[in-house]
């Protein structure tokens, strides 16, 4: 018995030996594991601090700031081919021109749950498109609009659905000339809210451009004459520009009796480079905070932006170019105006540009770098998908000669409308 006892206390004692050693050995074991791990760790801070964080991210005076999208989303935008770009499948813009040409099935379907949304960009004869879409369109049921209230209603076929989300058949639902980020942020919701129900729509996208010199002095004179858009909300980030973002360039209601280099030197006027603001993705650069990042950077990525976005939409016309946008428009939708767009070579801010000196038309120019490099972007491309159009059409010298040539079926006129300041400030976000 005396030996069992002795036995067994001796392989306890043998056990708990080997457990301890075990504990001891995973004990050393744990603790390499550390060492190499805060070894590996302190080589990638090394060689990110060293390499990949750019200074002013990585300073010991950096004071961090809520991303709204990752560098590599920015960086990602900034390194595509713009040129190759095919698809906005992945750019919340919709169906995009690209995507119509190649696909039948993303052809616009009025009878389906097809939205056109136009993004309308203060003096770009947008006033004049806004009332075509509404009053000229061909169509198996044709908008219904009201004189007074300058609405109308623009439904499907076989049901009370909007099948155009603009000025003129919705009203600023997104805000008074609601820019690219604001559109694509309140358009499904906004209609949702106006039909009562949830539905899975498809969005094409619409806008015009204007040559950025003419369209930005056409916005100095109409801010002469009282225009100030003061309405717009300018939401981006979940939230409106602050007045410490976006400060007023002037004092009192009006800014009347600014002269042009007043108009051009304050840093917050939004008509500078005005095209390319709206058609960007104004999350990428921070919104209105300024100190997100510097100028050039944010010049660079929102310019990057709006040519990706420029791209995506589903039709995108010039001012210059009336007779173009009007054929590019039918032959991509496969709709017909009863009239023919009117081409206004002689503007108010033609006669005032040929009064400027050389000075002051190169301050213009380069207070609007931007909107000029995106412009002549969107001319060449403009340009190349009128030529495949045309080539596409055998019957092209008779569709070219007898455009807008239909039967009209809305007798409803408007007066002429110069637009007041009153007038751009009957605003409803109901």
């Amino acid at each position: 018995m005396v030996f069992t006892h002795i036995a067994e206390q001796s392989d306890c004692e043998g056990l708990l030996k080997n457990i301890q050693m075990r504990r001891k050995i995973e004990h050393r074991i744990t603790l390499r594991k550390l060492v190499m791990f805060f070894a590996l760790l302190t080589l990638f801070g090394i060689i990110y601090f060293g390499y990949f964080c750019s200074d002013n991210r990585c300073s010991l005076s950096y004071n961090p700031k809520p991303a709204i999208y990752s560098e590599w989303t920015v960086m990602n935008l900034l390194s595509t081919n713009i040129t190759d770009f095919k698809s906005a499948k992945d750019t919340g813009t919709g169906v995009s021109y690209n995507d119509m040409q190649s696909e039948n099935q993303l052809r616009f379907d009025m009878n389906a749950h097809d939205v056109m949304v136009f993004l309308h960009i203060q003096k770009t004869g947008g006033t004049s498109f806004g009332r075509h879409l509404v009053q000229d369109l061909d169509l198996q049921r044709p908008c219904t609009c009201q004189r007074k209230r300058k609405l109308c209603y623009c439904f499907r076929p076989s049901r009370n659905e909007n099948w155009l989300f603009s000025r003129y058949s919705t009203g600023w639902k997104c805000g008074l000339h609601a820019d690219f980020t604001e559109l694509t942020g309140c358009v499904d919701s906004e209609l949702d809210k106006n039909e009562g129900k949830s539905i899975k729509r498809r969005y094409f996208y619409l806008t015009l451009l204007r040559d950025p010199v003419s369209r930005y002095l056409s916005e100095y004179k109409h801010v002469q004459r009282g225009a100030t858009w003061r309405m717009s909300r300018h939401w981006c980030g979940g939230h409106p520009a602050s007045l410490e973002e976006l400060p007023k360039c002037y004092n009192g209601t009006f800014w009347t009796d600014v002269t042009l280099n007043s108009f051009a030197d304050c840093p917050y006027n939004l008509a500078a480079n005005r095209q390319t603001r709206m058609l960007a993705d104004l999350s990428l650069i921070g919104c209105y905070n300024s100190s997100y990042m510097n100028q050039e950077e944010r010049n660079r990525v929102m310019l990057a932006s709006a040519k990706r976005n420029l791209l995506s939409i589903a039709f995108f016309g010039l001012t210059e170019f009336q007779k173009l946008n009007q054929y590019i428009f039918e032959e991509t939708f496969n709709l017909r105006f009863a009239v023919t767009f009117t081409q206004h070579n002689t503007t108010l801010s033609a006669v005032y540009k040929s009064l400027l000196n050389d000075e002051e038309l190169e301050k213009v120019k380069r207070i609007n770098a931007l909107d000029i490099e995106l412009y002549n972007f969107a001319k060449h491309y403009l340009f190349r998908r009128f030529e495949k159009l045309r080539a596409k059409n055998p019957n092209f010298k008779e569709r070219w000669a007898h455009l807008g040539q239909l039967p009209s079926q809305t007798a409803f006129d408007w007066e002429k409308e110069v637009e007041t300041e009153a007038a751009d400030n009957e605003v409803n976000y109901t």
